[in-house]
């Protein structure tokens, strides 16, 4: 499961092969809010040129439907070399992303979470076929609402909530814009894990590998799920005391997630 999800421009095409040569588990190379409205067409030919010989598979972030770019994003995306998968910014309705499943069949979609409407009907874009993770654009969130991050615990966890029920990955967290400030990246980073996001977005290549570890357990983590898991393995089953604590199933399951976790994608 993916931790990191590195931002390149679409315009910076210099910057594509050295975003690909980071530990970030993911790339998106974005046609939307970093790219500014006349140079979409010179960054979309960038991209597409540039595809076939990508050291490696990308997600591209494209334009939002209704947008005068989208339809352009899909025809020089769609069967191109090297996607991997599609992100859709400003996803509010299912019916948005049932018409981006119809355009690129068979290709992974990543909805944005970034404004109340496309919380509100978050269970419905999450359960569109097609979708593999949901994102949440935490800064657009913000500032379609007129709030803080601070204030964004309920969102978050709503987006937690409706990738569980739709049976899809686990979600990923917005960015953080500080890109000097360490310990912010962290809190940010831990707080996202302990709600039940898999991964952070990341807009500088400084980021990844701070991500990559605070996603991933801890060494404490994983001796605590082995204790519990062999622990169990003798009790065949049964609840048994660890640690001076009775544990069950629930807790073998989470054990068991925890031990899973624990290899990098990229190592």
């Amino acid at each position: 499961m993916h931790r990191s999800y590195l931002f390149v421009p679409a315009n910076r095409p210099d910057r594509y092969a050295k975003a690909c040569a980071t530990r970030a588990h993911a790339v998106i190379v974005d046609l939307e809010d970093a790219v500014a409205p006349d140079a979409k067409a010179s960054a979309r030919a960038s991209l597409v040129e540039w595809l076939p010989r990508a050291p490696r598979p990308v997600l591209v972030r494209v334009n939002a439907i209704g947008t005068e770019w989208f339809d352009d994003d899909l025809r020089g995306c769609v069967g191109a070399a090297n996607v991997q998968g599609l992100l859709l910014p400003k996803a509010e309705r299912a019916s948005d992303l049932h018409r981006l499943a119809d355009a690129c069949p068979g290709t992974p979609v990543y909805p944005l979470i970034e404004t109340a409407r496309g919380l509100w009907d978050v269970l419905p874009i999450a359960q569109t076929t097609g979708v593999r993770a949901l994102l949440f654009g935490s800064l657009d969130f913000q500032a379609d609402l007129g709030i803080d991050d601070d204030d964004l615990l309920y969102a978050r966890s709503q987006i937690v909530l409706a990738s569980r029920v739709a049976g899809i990955e686990p979600p990923i967290d917005g960015v953080t814009q500080a890109i000097d400030d360490t310990e912010l990246l962290r809190r940010d980073s831990y707080r996202a894990r302990h709600l039940g996001f898999a991964g952070k977005a990341c807009i500088h290549p400084a980021q990844v590998d701070i991500v990559n570890t605070c996603f991933a357990p801890t060494t404490d983590e994983i001796e605590w799920a082995q204790r519990i898991v062999a622990a169990f393995s003798e009790a065949a089953g049964s609840a048994v005391r660890v640690d001076d604590r009775m544990v069950d199933r629930p807790v073998l399951l989470k054990a068991e997630a925890i031990l899973r976790e624990r290899v990098d994608p990229r190592d």
